[in-house]
């Protein structure tokens, strides 16, 4: 892909020091969704913390079956496969958990008010500039997994939305009137999710 910055893996990975999240990262050109992504990969064995980028989604996905505009390039989308120690009925605390700190990651990084609409959407200035969604699956003589598919709207213009969106989203770059690194909001949210995913959810060492 020409014209942005494509996001890579190997700089990532070079700037993370992962306790869980974030310790195999791959970085997609084009995927359906990167929660499918996550469960192609996933076997009974395969660790918790593996987080997949992908720079345009076909069919990505947002809750009651929305779908989920994913403009190439421009935004941040990725899906988190994790083995929390809940029940799968209380998937709910890991979508306000990652939204809250999704919120908290914009509001530290750009000190811009970004504030949460349970359970899973997060907005500035009455706009929606990220949204969570969770996807818990019972696996066989294994733990059951949780992906937690995340997508912030970060480099978009106004045209970038279709019409029906451009009332209700907005993007970091609309909000701040610049372009934003992605890289480094990436990273800084991955740390903020890992760290927190640890104290929270994870099993104890």
């Amino acid at each position: 892909m020409t014209g942005f910055d494509a996001l890579s893996a190997e700089k990532l990975r070079a700037e993370l020091a992962s306790k869980i999240i974030g310790r195999e990262i791959v970085v997609l050109h084009e995927t359906t969704s990167t929660n499918d992504s996550i469960l192609e990969r996933t076997s009974p064995t395969t660790p918790e913390g593996l987080v997949v980028f992908a720079e345009r989604q076909t069919v990505g996905r947002g809750q009651r079956s929305n779908l989920w505009q994913s403009a190439a390039g421009k935004g941040i989308w990725f899906s988190i496969l994790l083995r929390p120690k809940i029940d799968i009925g209380e998937s709910p605390r890991l979508a306000e958990w990652a939204a809250r700190v999704v919120a908290e990651t914009i509001s530290q990084e750009f000190s811009v008010a970004a504030t949460i609409k349970l359970p899973n959407d997060v907005y500035v200035t009455g706009k929606k500039i990220a949204g969570v969604l969770v996807e818990m699956r019972a696996q066989t003589n294994a733990p059951h997994i949780a992906i937690i598919g995340i997508g912030v709207n970060v480099n978009h213009s106004a045209e970038d939305f279709s019409e029906e969106l451009r009332e209700r989203a907005i993007s970091l770059a609309i909000a701040l009137g610049r372009k934003i690194d992605r890289h480094q909001f990436a990273i800084a949210l991955l740390r903020n999710l890992d760290r927190t995913y640890a104290e929270i959810f994870a099993s104890k060492l």
